[in-house]
């Protein structure tokens, strides 16, 4: 079971929603990085439970422990263990779907898998787990600090209501101003009102982030398997609920012109720069100093609070009503986690990029 992430840079998650905790061991983290664990706290703030009414209502502290790889406030450059425990869990809430398997749930395909499941909030396969993609996230960014790399993430689509793609027109400051993370205020209330009305009907909404990375060096990425391009997408997929990514243009640029597309090079006052940044920051898999951003599509939250046909595990077709306390919509608390697995894949692109030239 693959549960590292990264090539030099790595995260290692451990747990389960209903066990003691979720975890992580980050190795490859460079020495000598001051460790700012409020700085940690407060990324995994923004993605815990019970934030606003919007959100699920379950109320978790999600306090990191940093247990290895830390002195005086620094990195030691030796792995970095960390544990967030569970506080909140109601298990009981998950008795009626033991032996029943919840549509586009993982329930079927981890049966499937292994043979037995963990049915308690989904075990393995919940969104809790994101919470060490957090913490690992976190110790990125301050390392990516020190380079000058920063990254952002945003909600610019819920449902039908969408902002305009690009991501000059707005102000970042207002990102956390309101509990959809939407940059622009006014689109932020009909989405949050969007949100809401879904969740009085027992439903769910998926929507889009939008991510950009400001301060990327040139030339980090691969030439063929791990491009640069690839790894960020395939970091974005394996955050649940994600049904797409794209950079760039991406399919919006398919009615364009090469003519259109092509981003032209000139000398911007002694440095090597290109007019428009259609690439999104990536040529060839490779980033050209430009700034990198892309977007990522979040299917909505599969776990409904009304009547869905299904069958149990012998096959009998049964209706299923769930209980529990679950997000309407999972954007709001996943901005932090698009960031996280961004700035992790950034910083092992960076790393990489040191051990191929003199």
């Amino acid at each position: 079971m693959r549960n590292t992430f990264g090539h030099i840079f790595t995260l290692t998650t451990f747990g389960e929603s209903h066990g003691a905790g979720i975890g992580g061991v980050v190795d490859g983290m460079p020495a000598g990085i001051p460790i700012d664990v409020d700085f940690i706290q407060e990324e995994l703030n923004r993605r815990r439970p019970g934030q606003s009414r919007i959100t699920t209502g379950r109320q978790e502290g999600d306090v990191v422990e940093l247990l290895s790889g830390v002195f005086e406030g620094k990195s030691t450059g030796c792995p970095i263990g960390f544990l967030v425990r569970n506080t909140n869990q109601h298990s009981s809430d998950y008795e009626n779907v033991r032996d029943v398997f919840r549509p586009s749930h993982a329930d079927f395909t981890y049966m499937q898998k292994y043979g037995l499941r963990d049915h308690r909030g989904g075990g393995r396969s919940s969104a809790r787990e994101t919470i060490a993609r957090c913490v690992g996230g976190a110790l990125a960014k301050l390392a990516l600090k020190k380079l000058g790399i920063d990254i952002v993430a945003y909600t610019s689509q819920v449902g039908d209501i969408a902002l305009e793609r690009d991501y000059h027109k707005y102000d970042f400051t207002m990102i956390e101003s309101n509990p959809v993370r939407c940059p622009d205020t006014e689109v932020a209330k009909k989405m949050e009102q969007m949100i809401l009305d879904v969740k009085a009907e027992g439903d769910t909404i998926g929507g889009i982030i939008t991510c950009v990375v400001r301060g990327c060096p040139a030339g980090l990425g691969e030439p063929a398997f791990s491009k640069l391009h690839a790894d960020l997408g395939a970091a974005m997929l394996s955050i649940n609920a994600v049904k797409g990514f794209e950079y760039g243009e991406g399919f919006s640029g398919v009615g364009q012109r090469g003519s259109e597309q092509n981003d032209l090079f000139y000398n911007n006052k002694g440095v090597i720069s290109t007019r428009t940044n259609h690439s999104g920051g990536i040529q060839g898999g490779i980033s050209n100093g430009q700034d990198i951003y892309f977007r990522v599509l979040f299917k909505p939250v599969a776990t409904q609070l009304r009547p869905q046909q299904t069958v149990t595990k012998d096959g009998n077709e049964i209706t299923l009503e769930v209980k529990g306390r679950h997000d309407p919509c999972v954007l709001p608390r996943a901005v932090p986690v698009v960031e996280a697995m961004a700035a992790m894949t950034i910083l092992d692109h960076y790393l990489l990029n040191k051990s191929v030239t003199l």
